[in-house]
């Protein structure tokens, strides 16, 4: 790291030392630079500080844990994200239906999905009803309700009802908080109840996480990790490949898919 941009991280981290945020034309202001640079110097912090919702924060402080914005998650982790996505689109054939949950994680797996001449969706989320809605070899089901525009999501109490009346051959899931011992969950509750009928329905239930959710305890719990067939995860090194390895021998026929 350059010494300008240690120096500058040095007076940030300072600045957060005490809790809370910095709005990022503030992080700006007090580091005498642009923006851009200010995002620059935090990407190659080594993970000790991140953005959320455009404000900076150290990347560890447990009070804004709860705290999800999907136009921030659309920038994180990218690359990981459309790798991941590749490889669990492996996982589909012809003439599957599937269940494609909510958040950004999976939206590149919806890419993939005009490879294939008949498939059926089903999902809760917007963003994901966008991206097939146009797509002519895919039947859309989408469950309504009341809409959440913190993650682009519906949320119904006649959604497990109506999840069980289909016939899902794979359920895709996506996740904030991947643990060993204290399983599966996400940042918002109105999630719980979708992505538990979808997995108790589905004929194959497939994960698909980053290696940074590794490892990592979200408020809302969905689901142990044994009720998981296939997790595609990019764990690379360190403790996220350990976490990994934990998950493939908390259950034997649970295949964990590292992509590298």
């Amino acid at each position: 790291m350059k010494g300008q941009s240690a120096i500058r991280l040095a007076r940030l981290q300072q600045a957060l030392a005490s809790g809370g945020t910095l709005r990022l034309a503030d992080a700006a202001r007090l580091c005498g630079v642009s923006q851009m640079t200010i995002r620059r110097d935090v990407a190659a912090s080594g993970g000790t500080m991140t953005f959320l919702g455009g404000r900076l924060m150290m990347a560890g402080d447990p009070q804004f844990a709860p705290l999800y914005d999907l136009d921030e998650q659309k920038g994180s982790h990218p690359l990981a994200k459309q790798r991941l996505c590749q490889r669990a689109a492996s996982f589909i054939d012809e003439g599957d239906s599937l269940f494609i949950d909510c958040g950004t994680t999976l939206m590149p797996l919806v890419g993939a999905l005009g490879n294939f001449e008949q498939l059926t969706v089903v999902t809760y989320a917007l963003n994901v009803a966008n991206a097939v809605g146009h797509l002519a070899n895919v039947r859309l089901v989408l469950l309504g309700g009341l809409f959440h525009a913190s993650s682009s999501s519906f949320e119904s109490d006649a959604m497990p009802a109506a999840i069980s009346r289909l016939g899902i051959n794979k359920a895709f899931i996506s996740a904030a908080g991947i643990h060993p011992e204290k399983g599966v969950s996400c940042f918002h509750f109105h999630e719980v109840v979708p992505k538990r009928a979808a997995i108790a329905s589905a004929g194959q239930r497939i994960l698909v996480t980053d290696g940074s959710k590794l490892g990592v305890i979200r408020p809302a719990f969905f689901a142990d990790l044994d009720q998981f067939d296939i997790i595609v995860t990019d764990a690379e090194t360190g403790r996220q490949l350990d976490e990994a390895q934990s998950m493939q021998s908390h259950e034997d026929r649970i295949k964990v898919v590292l992509k590298y």
